[in-house]
């Protein structure tokens, strides 16, 4: 055979590199690979399979710490449960190889929780750590629902499960192919993300893809604890933005069809969180051409109380300025009232102040204005009368309302009663009671408004407004009661029920006359006037020198009046 030619020799030392080459770097992407394939969650889900190519031996030591564990069980634990000896035997067993041995433990640690009502050791959460990354089927599931009965009854500290690295184990065990063990991880995961600081822990360790995966399952229990979780880490406002990019708004918006309600309510909940922050507006009513809008509407009409409610609130989240005029537009109102007399306080509380909300747009009053809701928001005030919520919006609504045009339906609906009675029940801390007399006193300056509530006046009523007028705490309130009964007094029928209160009136009048804002001062003079054509409180004003600090009012008033004149001629020169 003759030699290689100087040429061909070149060419077969340039085959050989460019094989070395094409060799190291078909090394380097088959480690690249290998790499990532390893730290992907399938293998770990799949180590089972791997684990059965062969029977695990039973070391002596475990052999010997099963019968001793056994033989504890049997005598009932005479030691502590919670005590050394068994906490190492359980952690001999847990970490172990062996299916058996490691089901002992789970079914222990299941025991446990199922009778125990103390709390949980720290050190009892280690072996949980084995348990929960075991390849055995059954020592997962029972494993699993041992804590999440532990973390319901409150026996383990949530926080000391995450610090104890039991979230990754946990949140491994969502992509399970078995549904028991993902309704117990889901569960366990939903009870953890009750704290931002845990809510944070979960989002780092990126449970929520799993989560949003487990929304859409077959099976109603992890369903339900998917959704539940999700609407736990809606609490946080940036694990929102996290759910957001994550794609959560077009699962939620489709699990509000599911025939679940408790699926619907989570869901709904969780929406309504992150309605809560405006930003999310545009991303929300975008889906479908704002079938979020049309969903929730329907909702309103759901016999589950709590869906209907939540509804309501998710609606008041998203009605902004813009989205105001276009839920009246869709017909809402007629649901609307049907919530407002309904026997469930949270929905009748939920659709009021839905309808507050509406009620700041100028382009809905006169759709609200209609005897079907002012009929209901009657009902509404004289079922609830010491609900200071429904109380507080329901007054809101009515004093939005009161335009001249409306007026007239508004005094002639059940309104003023509910308003008046809702007026003698509310506890004067509340802040409502001052929406509640606000809106009389407005609807009161109309002689219309004046008649019906003189209709309905009555001595419990009076003492009321006066007690309210002469107390000194809440001046507004005090302010807006006096001005109720001002309008009132050229009435017979209330002259004669405030002469019951003359002393108290006077006290009130003298407490006005000398206050600082010369509203009250005002008010205080007007009410006088009034009074003093009465020969009863004519007689009393006399007694009580009245006209005396009348007239240190009318010099305070010259010497200020002097002083800005003074003033503005300086001012002017």
């Amino acid at each position: 055979m003759g030699q290689l030619c100087g040429r061909c020799m070149q060419l077969l030392r340039s085959f050989v590199a460019f094989v070395q080459k094409m060799s190291s770097e078909l090394v380097h992407s088959v480690k690249e690979c290998l790499a990532l394939i390893s730290e992907c969650s399938c293998l770990k889900q799949n180590a089972s399979k791997t684990r059965q190519l062969y029977k695990p031996m039973l070391q002596p030591h475990e052999r010997v710490t099963a019968q001793e564990f056994l033989q504890q069980i049997e005598r009932g634990f005479e030691m502590s449960p919670l005590g050394k000896d068994p906490l190492e035997a359980l952690r001999i067993l847990a970490f172990s190889e062996n299916p058996g041995l490691q089901q002992s433990a789970a079914l222990y640690y299941l025991h446990m929780s199922q009778h125990m009502n103390v709390p949980l050791p720290a050190e009892h959460l280690e072996p949980f750590y084995a348990l929960l990354r075991s390849a055995d089927l059954e020592v997962q599931q029972m494993s699993s629902l041992s804590l999440v009965n532990f973390l319901l009854e409150g026996n383990i500290d949530k926080e000391m499960v995450i610090q104890m690295g039991l979230l990754e184990p946990i949140l491994d065990l969502l992509e399970s192919e078995d549904p028991t063990v993902q309704c117990n991880s889901c569960a366990c995961t939903m009870t953890l993300a009750v704290s931002e600081s845990n809510r944070e822990a979960i989002a780092a360790a990126r449970g929520v893809t799993p989560l949003l995966s487990l929304a859409n399952s077959y099976d109603p229990r992890v369903q339900q604890n998917a959704v539940g979780a999700i609407l736990n880490l809606t609490q946080s406002e940036r694990i929102q933005l996290v759910l957001c990019k994550e794609g959560a708004l077009p699962v939620l918006t489709l699990l509000l069809e599911s025939p679940d309600s408790e699926v619907q309510y989570y869901s709904c909940a969780a929406l309504s969180n992150i309605a809560a922050n405006t930003q999310h507006h545009e991303a929300m009513l975008r889906i479908g051409d704002r079938f979020l809008l049309r969903m929730l509407i329907s909702l309103l009409s759901s016999s589950v109380d709590k869906v209907s409610s939540q509804a309501c609130v998710c609606l008041r989240n998203l009605a902004t300025r813009d989205t105001q005029a276009e839920l009246v537009a869709k017909d809402v109102l007629p649901r609307l009232c049907s919530l407002l007399v309904s026997s469930s306080e949270d929905a009748c509380r939920a659709a009021v102040a839905l309808l507050w909300v509406l009620s700041q747009h100028p382009h809905n009053q006169d759709a609200l204005v209609c005897t079907e809701l002012l009929q209901s928001l009657g009902m509404l005030l004289s079922v609830h009368t010491t609900d200071p919520v429904i109380a507080g919006h329901a007054a809101c609504i009515i004093k939005n309302l009161n335009l001249s045009k409306n007026r007239q339906r508004i005094i002639e609906s059940p309104c003023v009663e509910g308003l008046l009675q809702t007026m003698l029940s509310i506890d004067i801390e509340e802040n409502s009671l001052h929406y509640v007399t606000s809106c009389l006193a407005e609807l009161a300056k109309q002689e219309g408004g004046t008649l019906c509530m003189v209709k309905w006046m009555n001595e419990p009523l009076t003492k009321r407004l006066v007690r309210l007028a002469g107390q000194r705490e809440h001046t507004e309130t005090s302010f807006q009661a006096a001005s109720i009964i001002q309008h009132m007094i050229d009435h017979e029928k209330m002259m004669l029920l405030l002469k019951c209160h003359i002393i108290e009136i006077q006290a009130y009048l003298r407490n006005f006359l000398t206050h600082q804002e010369v509203r009250f001062q005002q008010l205080a003079i007007s009410t006088f006037c009034r009074l003093q054509a009465d020969p009863e409180f004519s007689l009393a004003f006399r007694k009580n020198q009245m006209a005396k600090l009348l007239e240190q009012v009318r010099q305070q008033t010259e010497e200020t009046q002097e002083l800005l004149r003074a003033a503005i001629c300086h001012a002017d020169s």
